[in-house]
């Protein structure tokens, strides 16, 4: 398991959402640009990493119970989304990591069975 710290750290990431809890355990990440897929196949506790940064993402990212969003690709949401992020306690994170290096990263780093 890993803490979202742990993964700011292994994606070389900035923290958009500055003053929320890191420290949580993630045992699962889910990749997609796409939201259906997110709605029908991640994980409640998993970490979405995406694309995407519009609204929409936080949205789907509370609605899966999700630990937090890494954005990869060096895109950052604006600050609307930002913020509605810090008001739900959904910690962002980002990174000029490609989704598959932001996923080759973390995954490396979780134990056998959790990935």
């Amino acid at each position: 398991m890993l803490t979202l710290r742990e993964m700011l750290v292994l994606v070389k990431g900035e923290l958009l959402t500055p003053g929320l809890d890191l420290e949580a355990g993630c045992s699962k990440v889910f990749a997609s640009d796409l939201m259906s897929d997110v709605l029908s196949f991640s994980e409640p506790g998993s970490t979405l990493i995406t694309g995407l940064v519009n609204a929409h993402v936080v949205r789907t990212a509370c609605l899966v119970d999700a630990m937090g969003i890494i954005v990869v690709q060096g895109k950052r949401p604006n600050a609307a989304v930002v913020d509605e992020a810090a008001a739900k306690k959904l910690p962002i994170i980002a990174t000029g990591c490609s989704m598959f290096e932001a996923c080759w990263r973390i995954s490396g780093n979780l134990p056998d069975g959790m990935r």
